[in-house]
């Protein structure tokens, strides 16, 4: 199962990116790729948001359970249904020097066996553009307001 993971040095505190990170569904305003974000259910500590997004003209649609872990920063997610076989990963904010660094980790599989050693690399490099997109997206988001 490929698995991708992103990290990014942004010029802020972690507590300003946290609400960021954790508004998902403003996601679209600000991240090319993502056409939709719905939060269907919130609870304490978790949601269960619809997502819906646009990777080279092909539709990708899922729906994922986002747990928060408010006093570490840390949101980790697991698609619960959708077109993927799994889908799941976390944001973690760590503090550094001169602000803080975003990692967003993406565990995932297609689920066409048959191809995967094929297709796999490939999905592997569209998902790795596309979470630094996701962290780019918020590190200028983030630095415009400094």
């Amino acid at each position: 199962m490929p698995y991708v993971e992103v990290t990014l040095p942004v010029r802020c505190d972690r507590e300003k990116i946290y609400p960021i990170i954790k508004d998902m569904e403003k996601y679209p305003q600000f991240m090319k790729d993502l056409e939709s974000v719905e939060v269907l259910e919130r609870k304490d500590n978790t949601t269960l948001t619809k997502w819906v997004s646009n990777v080279d003209g092909r539709i990708i649609r899922w729906t994922e359970q986002d747990v928060f872990d408010d006093p570490n920063m840390h949101i980790s997610y697991r698609q619960i249904e959708g077109d993927l076989n799994k889908f799941e990963g976390e944001w973690v904010l760590t503090p550094i020097d001169d602000g803080t660094e975003i990692k967003l980790t993406v565990d995932f599989e297609f689920g066409i066996p048959m191809i995967a050693g094929l297709l796999n690399p490939i999905l592997k490099k569209k998902v790795r553009d596309n979470s630094m997109n996701m962290l780019v997206a918020i590190k200028e988001r983030m630095e415009q307001t400094i």
